[in-house]
């Protein structure tokens, strides 16, 4: 992992731990990565690692919508994610 997705694993397992002290049972995440590889098929390594770490906080992911699109910098995927409390 790099820097970058450290931290948004870290962020996004953080979140889940607290939405899991709240007592929640549904998680609803958006991820969202730069798409250098569009034309081809790719491991999105950053986003697995992200929903690993929100499954180690005692969730499962349940249903998922992608999207891709043009932000100021340039293409981007996004991920929709519904999690429930495992």
């Amino acid at each position: 992992m790099g820097f970058i997705n450290d931290t948004k694993a870290s962020m996004a397992g953080n979140e889940a731990r607290k939405a899991r002290e709240r007592g929640q049972g549904v998680l609803v995440y958006k991820f969202i990565e730069a798409n250098k590889s569009s034309n081809s098929t790719a491991p999105m390594q950053g986003m697995s690692e992200q929903i690993e770490a929100i499954e180690q906080q005692g969730w499962r992911l349940d249903q998922m919508a992608a999207a891709e699109g043009k932000a100021l910098t340039g293409e981007r995927v996004a991920l929709v994610c519904i999690f429930r409390a495992a």
